[in-house]
């Protein structure tokens, strides 16, 4: 992963995903791009008619206010050791995302934010979501894979290589309740195929999936999860949850990494 976008604003958080950012950047000498977004969308007013118009006050302050913290963190990263570039933009924020992340190879969000999934779901980039103001340790040392043999579940894996190098301990976590996919070992032989040397749990469904996932999780003390992104289509998971919606909103969820 040589070339990492991270989502940076104006909330405390953002020193995490930088901080994550570089970190990553560092081990594989790589760059890291820098967003700082002021969405016009949210400066816009609807009038009693129907009408609509842009607080041009208020936007003209969060212009300032973000162009402050762009230069301050392009101003921070001047000092550092590292190749970097700093965008702003004043687009949707997942739009604005996403349009970076085409020649990424790695997007850095916060979990809390609400973007992680809907980037998930609109790029076919990866996302790093990271947990509310902490940063992820680099090199990881425990890490867990939540497989069901899916496409996304795959494509996630895949993308997990590079994270997963000089990991101490890999397991991948398979719940028992279908038939079908890949099974979990020809996980593991693709993960030695990368010099990573993982093992394999299935665990009997105990509660829902996810509750059952997240258990594995926390037992195995994981620092990272790495899971494929709406197995389900969003609107089911919206009416009636599921293992995406689960960790995104779970306070004690690792890092997570999501492929959709």
């Amino acid at each position: 992963m040589r070339s990492i976008l991270v989502n940076a604003d104006r909330k405390p958080d953002s020193e995490a995903r930088i901080n994550t950012a570089l970190d990553l950047a560092r081990r594989a000498n790589g760059h890291v791009t820098v967003l700082v977004d002021t969405p016009v969308t949210r400066y816009i007013a609807m009038d009693p008619m129907g009408g609509s118009y842009v607080i041009s006050d208020a936007l003209e302050q969060a212009r300032g206010e973000d162009d402050a913290a762009a230069e301050a963190i392009e101003a921070r990263l001047a000092r550092d050791d590292v190749s970097f570039n700093v965008l702003r933009s004043e687009d949707d924020p997942v739009n604005a995302l996403a349009g970076a992340a085409r020649l990424s190879d790695l997007v850095i969000v916060s979990r809390s934010g609400g973007l992680a999934g809907e980037v998930a779901l609109i790029s076919s980039t990866p996302v790093l979501a990271l947990p509310d103001g902490k940063a992820l340790d680099i090199p990881i040392r425990r890490a867990c894979i939540a497989w069901d043999g899916g496409e996304q579940a795959a494509a996630a894996l895949r993308a997990s290589v590079p994270l997963l190098t000089d990991c101490q301990m890999v397991k991948v976590i398979s719940v028992a309740e279908k038939p079908g996919g890949y099974p979990g070992t020809e996980a593991l032989r693709y993960l030695s195929r990368h010099g990573i040397h993982a093992e394999f749990e299935e665990h009997q469904r105990r509660g829902s999936t996810e509750e059952t996932l997240a258990s594995a999780v926390a037992q195995n003390h994981a620092e990272l999860l790495v899971m494929g992104a709406y197995g389900k289509s969003r609107m089911r998971e919206f009416l009636f949850g599921g293992v995406t919606a689960y960790f995104l909103n779970e306070a004690k969820s690792p890092a997570l990494l999501m492929v959709h």
